[in-house]
């Protein structure tokens, strides 16, 4: 089968892309660069540089998967709640312009496309584990542009028949994060960690977050594109844990103590996140395999190679 990721550069692309090569499908990687960098995008994967909001540079996409069975993984954004509030006018662009053009895209080649939205869309709930049939409030610009391609999806299929669907991301860490002003808090506090410094914690550090790895994650969408599934699907592990309790779990993975900086809480940021993934389970046959301290283990390993103190 042909792929085409976009967003294939970045972070989760990147570990998808190599994860469909090892299965021997043919990889079409679209990406602008603007966060993802060409080295990631691993050898066997054909780089297209452009942007998915334009659609002249998805011609040449097209043109090249024509006449082949393709599925599209479409994870191409502007990802995250601070850089989408930073630059509202590109977030919807690459939000919500990019997957209409994905989804044309996807229904000129007869493709099915899987998206990934992510759990900003639920907003702040007060009953965690939250299903997929939970009400869907997000409280940040970004979780807006999530549940509007989520909508853009459902109207295409009403409208032309095109199958999708949407995995709702939470916490997605591992090897390969992304570095810079909009680093997960993981990255941020491993780079504490090796370089010595404080971390920083935004609030009182008792919001909760579900912490899902990074292969875990490129295994759910294979699973989506191999089953046709469709509509919406938690990708996360169940686990609830507290940003104070995941310091202490990096504080005991470095082996050094790491005494936090303690800041005002940011705009748009929920308090509580926790995936139930039961539906995943069930229609997928997918499940996390890799533990929170596993997972923390093997990105501190990959990170401490890359960073000096």
């Amino acid at each position: 089968m042909k792929f085409i990721v976009t967003g294939g550069a970045g972070f989760i692309g990147s570990n998808l892309s190599r994860l469909l090569l090892s299965e021997g499908h043919d990889v079409i990687v679209v990406d602008d660069l603007s966060s993802g960098a060409r080295e990631n995008v691993p050898a066997g994967a054909r780089l297209v540089i452009g942007d998915v909001s334009d659609r002249r540079a998805l011609e040449g996409v097209e043109a090249m998967a024509r006449g082949d069975e393709v599925a599209i993984v479409h994870l191409a954004a502007v990802s995250g709640v601070v850089e989408a509030r930073e630059d509202p006018s590109r977030a919807v662009r690459a939000n919500v312009l990019g997957t209409q053009e994905v989804l044309d895209m996807a229904r000129r080649l007869d493709a099915y496309v899987t998206i990934a939205s992510s759990a900003a869309v639920y907003g702040d709930v007060s009953d965690v584990p939250v299903k997929e049939d939970a009400p869907l409030r997000p409280t940040s610009l970004y979780g807006l542009t999530k549940l509007f391609d989520e909508q853009l999806a459902e109207q295409a299929y009403r409208d032309y028949g095109l199958r999708s669907s949407y995995l709702r991301l939470f916490n997605v860490y591992g090897p390969g994060m992304r570095r810079g002003p909009y680093a997960s808090v993981i990255y941020n506090f491993m780079e504490a960690a090796i370089r010595g410094l404080r971390p920083v914690i935004y609030g009182d550090g008792l919001n909760t977050r579900d912490f899902v790895y990074v292969d875990d994650v490129a295994r759910a969408f294979v699973e989506a594109v191999r089953r046709r599934a469709t509509g919406p699907f938690n990708v996360g592990t169940g686990r609830e844990v507290s940003v104070l309790d995941l310091l202490r779990l990096i504080s005991k993975v470095a082996g050094v103590e790491l005494r936090p900086e303690f800041r005002e809480p940011r705009p748009g940021d929920i308090r509580r996140s926790c995936a139930d993934v039961s539906r995943a389970r069930e229609s997928l046959g997918w499940e996390p395999r890799v533990s929170l301290e596993e997972g923390l283990r093997l990105t501190y390993s990959y990170m401490r190679e890359r960073l000096r103190p």
